[in-house]
């Protein structure tokens, strides 16, 4: 099992615009369960504490394998949902380890 974490900071830097970001990406990523077959496991959290060294947003999910992870990077949905997330942030990190 493969799991693939994401953070995000926003550009978006009011409470009521990262709100509404963080709904966009929620709603966007969301979707994806169901419709691609690699996700075991989905979800997308705000940061709720020390706002000001932590990073906004974070994406949490599972796959069997590296080769199930790479067939979600490439699906189209998720090339689409990714694109919606990439107008909302201004930086990103990832990590991929085995569980």
């Amino acid at each position: 099992m493969i799991r693939h974490i994401v953070t995000w900071k926003l550009t978006a830097t009011d409470e009521t615009a990262k709100a509404e970001a963080y709904n966009a990406i929620a709603d966007a990523l969301g979707e994806l369960v169901g419709v691609i077959p690699e996700i075991e496991a989905l979800t997308v959290s705000r940061n709720v504490a020390f706002e000001d060294v932590n990073w906004d947003l974070v994406l949490v999910a599972d796959y069997e394998s590296i080769e199930a992870l790479q067939a979600y990077q490439v699906h189209p949905q998720h090339v689409a949902a990714a694109a919606i997330v990439r107008s909302h942030v201004s930086e990103r990190a990832s990590i991929d380890f085995e569980l």
